[in-house]
């Protein structure tokens, strides 16, 4: 057997890099060993030396093997003249072609200088042409040894020991070559002694158990001790356990192992890909590499090689795979069916590690407890991990548990939702609760942006809450302006501020304000301080401050707002835009400032989609997603049609969208203005069933309105119809009470 070809394969075949070249080194040692083992060397010398390299002191392993190489360089030279000789009695082989052999072998020392070089003819070279051997293993151990110390180059005092090393070498590379000249003229001298190493090597077996005390002897003036861990470099520190009890099964894990070991051929059909292959135990990795590349080798497909190292093998190894091989070979197994197992557990390992989530960790463990696991086939096992990552994102709970605490606590969405600033449809939605999807439809033109602005409002100051203002119609400097007149005039939040003003929105617009009784001020015939001609706004906003306290209040109710930074209204304006974008921007301020409120006005198609009604409905389940997944409140404005239907009639049929919109709403109220004309028609009362009923008062105001709200849908129960009084110039909306037509109408 040629040892450079071993070598060569062996560097060429693993991962590069100074990190693995000590590791690598100890292997092709390894192999070196049993090259001089299988040729006669004293094996009791090897065996000592294997120690050494058990115990990773791969510097005194090859000052060892270098001694034993020497030692034997005169015996080996002996030997292989006296191969020679017989070959020339035996089979009449002329003197020139053991010229040409040892030819041949001088060539071969000169060419391979290195490691790297070694090999690269050998498979021209017949098996027992070991005349080349001895020297092919120097020229391959001296680049071994090279190779080491480089790798080792800034350890102290070791550059300097290669050296000496490296000068001994050549020195003895001289002597063997003067060794191998009188070798030839001693050729007769030791034929006895080849019939003393045959004999040797027949009681090998026997000598070799004997020998072991003496060799523990040896051991400790090396400096090794019996109870050194015997482990390889790659192995010295076992790793803790990275996955759960549940997904721990080291008898499983042998199981597999041995079966293969017991029968490399069955890694043709029962292995594990790379990158599903995950054991807990490394050292049981280790050993499946070596069956795929070397017990197993010539069976194992090129697909299952992919993207594996090649093994780590040393005495502790081969002691493994025997303890393997018999355990497993005393009992019976089915190995479909443990090959099957294994494979859905390393499967759960895989998805185990790559879930950064820990809730969901938690889940993909559980399947191993699933009623039906034995049953699962390793694809089923990967249809659950999707099937629990997808059930994730949403709510999940059995009902009939806890439902004493549940009915005895009252703490659910169902009883705390948060108040409108409208009595009665608070009663009946439970208020706006998060989770669900509320919406308003009102035909164009009716204030739905000011009934949005007067809701998000409410939301913010009173109930404290952080709010999300989504408009298609309306452009911030409105939806500012607006804002500000129904914090200036709405009565809940005027008891925050303190400030008791009334300001439509066309004197703000104007910037109309009224002077103090006592002030000197020009103004005009509706009482309003005038802005003189040569002065700026600057100018005029410094003397509205000292001659108007309705200035003075506005602005600090304006100032108010401004401090209101725990329960602002954010605001953004989308006009072209995707169902993706609306759901992506819902998103961004859920994550960024944890909005739970959302406005959107108004409820509309995609860009992608405008004229298809039906379309609406995709939106609107886009939108209640998010209500439910991430428990937020999303309040929409629709579109009603300008139709004949009188408002207390009012159904969805007259939604200027596709009607099935409603499907995904979970509260939706059709709103429209009572003509005035048809006031008389009108009546109301304080309670749903009551005796006592009002007129409809008439305005001269054209800005004061009655609407009528029809609950269309409701999943919280019943469907009033409500009536409205509204000023959209101060956006002050009042409900009344339930409307009613009058008897006869």
């Amino acid at each position: 057997m040629n040892c450079d070809r071993i070598l060569t394969k062996a560097i060429d075949s693993r991962e590069g890099g100074t990190k693995d070249m000590a590791n690598d080194s100890a292997a092709k040692l390894y192999k070196i060993l049993n090259i001089l083992e299988n040729a006669g060397k004293d094996k009791n010398e090897i065996k000592k030396i294997r120690k050494l390299l058990d115990t990773g002191k791969l510097e005194e392993a090859l000052s060892k093997i270098r001694e034993l190489n020497n030692s034997t360089q005169t015996n080996n030279g002996e030997e292989k003249k006296k191969r020679g000789r017989k070959k020339k009695v035996k089979k009449e082989i002329a003197q020139d072609n053991e010229e040409k052999i040892n030819d041949e072998e001088a060539k071969t020392v000169e060419e391979e200088n290195s490691i790297d070089g070694l090999g690269e003819d050998d498979e021209n070279i017949e098996n027992d042409e070991d005349v080349e051997e001895d020297e092919e293993f120097e020229d391959g151990y001296q680049s071994i040894y090279n190779n080491y110390a480089n790798s080792n180059e800034n350890e102290e005092g070791y550059s300097s020991n290669n050296k000496n090393v490296k000068d001994e070498s050549e020195a003895k590379n001289d002597d063997n070559e003067a060794g191998d000249s009188a070798e030839e003229e001693n050729e007769d001298k030791h034929e006895s002694n080849e019939e003393e190493s045959e004999d040797d090597e027949d009681e090998y077996d026997e000598d070799y158990d004997e020998d072991d005390d003496d060799n523990d002897e040896a051991l400790k003036e090396w400096g090794i001790k019996e109870d050194d861990d015997v482990v390889y470099k790659e192995e010295e520190k076992k790793q803790e356990s990275v996955f759960p009890e549940k997904l721990r099964n080291e008898e499983l894990e042998k199981t597999y192992i041995g079966l293969l070991l017991n029968n490399p051929k069955l890694i043709v059909k029962y292995y594990i890909l790379f990158d599903e292959c995950y054991f807990d135990d490394q050292n049981l990795l280790n050993i499946y590499k070596s069956i795929l590349f070397t017990e197993g080798g010539k069976f194992t497909p090129e697909i299952a090689k992919k993207g594996f190292s090649f093994s780590v093998d040393n005495n502790e190894t081969y002691k493994l795979k025997q303890k393997l091989k018999f355990e497993v070979s005393e009992e019976d197994h089915n190995p479909e069916k443990v090959y099957t197992e294994f494979r859905k557990l390393c499967i759960l390992r895989k998805s185990y590690l790559e879930e950064p989530r820990e809730e969901v960790q938690d889940q993909i463990v559980d399947i191993i407890d699933y009623e039906l696991y034995d049953k699962m086939s390793p694809d089923e096992i990967k249809a659950a991990i999707v099937q629990v990552s997808v059930t994730q994102k949403f709510k999940q709970a059995v009902l009939s548990e806890d439902l004493t605490e549940f009915l005895e606590k009252g703490e659910n969405n169902l009883t705390n939702g948060l108040e409108l600033p409208f009595p009665i449809l608070s009663s009946v939605f439970k208020g706006i609760r998060k989770g669900e999807t509320m919406a308003f439809a009102m035909p164009s033109n009716s204030g739905k942006s000011r009934f949005t602005i007067n809701l998000s409002a409410y939301t913010a100051f009173v109930h404290k809450k952080k709010v999300l203002v989504i408009s298609n119609e309306m452009s911030e400097e409105k939806m500012k302006l607006c804002l500000i007149t129904t914090v200036l005039n709405n009565p809940e939040i005027q008891k925050l501020h303190g400030q008791k003003i009334s300001k439509t929105e066309g004197e703000l617009l104007e910037f109309k304000f009224r002077p103090n009784k006592d002030a000197k001020v020009n103004v005009d015939e509706e009482g309003f301080i005038l802005q003189e001609p040569n002065e700026t706004r600057r100018q005029f906003v410094e003397r509205l401050k000292t001659v108007s306290d309705e200035f003075n209040k506005t602005i600090a109710v304006t100032d108010w707002v401004n401090n209101q930074i725990n329960n602002s209204i954010y605001f953004i304006n989308i006009t072209d835009h995707t169902n993706d974008e609306l759901q992506k921007v819902i998103m961004n301020y859920y994550y960024k400032e944890k909005i739970e409120y959302v406005f959107y006005d108004t409820l509309k198609t995609d860009t992608a989609n405008i004229g298809n009604g039906e379309e609406i409905k995709r939106t609107a389940t886009i939108l209640s997603n998010l209500a439910q997944n991430f428990n937020m409140f999303i309040c929409s404005t629709l579109q009603l049609t300008e139709s004949t239907t009188l408002p207390i009639n009012l159904t969805v049929n007259d939604l200027a969208v596709s009607r099935t919109v409603k499907e995904v709403l979970d509260t939706l109220c059709l709103i429209k203005q009572i003509a005035r004309e048809d006031l008389n028609k009108y009546e109301y009362s304080l309670e749903e069933v009551d005796t006592k009923f009002y007129e409809l008062e008439k305005f001269k105001d054209p800005d004061i309105r009655y609407y009528a709200c029809v609950v269309d849908k409701n999943r919280a129960g019943a469907k009033p119809k409500v009536l409205f009084r509204l000023n959209l110039a101060y956006n002050v909306w009042n409900e009344l009470g339930y409307l009613k037509l009058k008897v006869g109408e």
